[in-house]
């Protein structure tokens, strides 16, 4: 089964980080994580975009500036 039809919207996507990863969106965190999705050099986002699609990678930087949104 492909996980990203469960990840939906950001609420499905927030579950997953919190509750079924265990990770806690702390500031630091998805600061960290927007700037290497942001980055095509990186190797963890270029590996991202093989696997699951630019469409997608799109879906998950939202996610995680609203994230940031929340937070500040």
């Amino acid at each position: 089964m492909n996980s990203t039809l469960t990840l939906k919207n950001y609420e499905d996507w927030k579950h997953c980080i919190t509750v079924l990863c265990g990770i806690p969106l702390t500031l630091a965190y998805v600061e960290e994580r927007l700037a290497a999705l942001r980055d095509p050099a990186d190797l963890r986002t270029q590996k991202f975009i093989a696997t699951w699609g630019e469409a997608h990678l799109a879906c998950v930087i939202g996610w995680f500036e609203q994230a940031e949104r929340e937070l500040q």
